[in-house]
């Protein structure tokens, strides 16, 4: 495997990670999950980065895991795999930075639970999604975990039982993507809502993304505790007490992260 495996850039407080194996349906073996894990790493202590981009080149966004690495593994060696997994998407979701996938092709597997981990997503018209492992007799349990979080059990087991892929616009209409929008148009529409979410205090989203997701867990009465204990946290925030004064002021706020 390459050690350009992913590629990483960074303009205007926008990190783009990028999926550099195209020849090979862009899989996520171990030595990508492990890339990619350090990559994130990295940038949850970069305070200069206020949005993340995961992409990837070629026809296909991502056609999982490696089914060879698998196969030929021990027990051991597919514990690690699947470790690595689960650890890069608990990454994302804990990143401060909000992350927004931009899909293009094919996303089957892992890779569709990558997007499904992912905050936003966005996918181009030739996009298509699909968990067909149970095609092959290894049923998508781990795709399925985040797969089931965004579009809820019926239309996940659909998934998950058939393996059918399932196009763009209805990954948009049952909430896997935020949107569709043509492949001219990919590129400049992720960037376009990274710099409108780069726009706003970095202290306040990192607070709200991690809020959001702990209060997804739990019974709605301990889903408001939650909510008003970080409403008040977020109000001793010096960019919250900005934010309001600019409003009043009727003036643009000035961040101080």
């Amino acid at each position: 495997m390459s050690d350009n495996t992913i590629l990483q850039t960074q303009n205007e407080g926008i990190a783009v990670l990028t999926l550099n194996n195209p020849d090979r349906r862009n899989i996520l073996s171990l030595e990508v999950l492990e890339a990619l894990q350090d990559a994130l790493d990295c940038i949850s202590q970069d305070r200069d980065i206020r949005v993340v981009i995961i992409k990837s080149l070629g026809p296909v966004f991502s056609s999982g895991h490696d089914l060879r690495q698998l196969i030929n593994g021990s027990v051991e060696s597919q514990q690690l795999l699947f470790c690595a997994c689960t650890r890069v998407m608990t990454s994302i979701r804990h990143l401060p930075q909000p992350v927004i996938a931009q899909i293009q092709g094919l996303a089957t597997a892992a890779g569709c639970q990558l997007i499904a981990t992912c905050d936003l997503a966005i996918a181009s018209t030739d996009a298509s999604f699909a968990t067909p492992g149970v095609q092959i007799g290894l049923f998508c349990t781990t795709p399925g975990v985040a797969v089931s979080r965004a579009i809820g059990p019926k239309r996940s087991m659909e998934m998950l039982l058939t393996g059918h892929p399932i196009s763009a616009d209805y990954a948009a209409e049952i909430g896997l993507i935020n949107r569709v929008v043509s492949p001219d148009d990919l590129e400049q529409s992720v960037l376009q809502l990274a710099r409108q979410i780069g726009e706003a205090s970095s202290s306040t989203v990192a607070l709200g993304k991690q809020a959001f997701y702990n209060h997804m867990e739990l019974g709605t009465s301990d889903a408001y505790q939650l909510a008003e204990e970080t409403m008040v946290k977020n109000l001793q925030d010096e960019d919250a007490r900005e934010g309001i004064a600019a409003f009043l002021e009727k003036r643009t706020p000035k961040w101080n992260n």
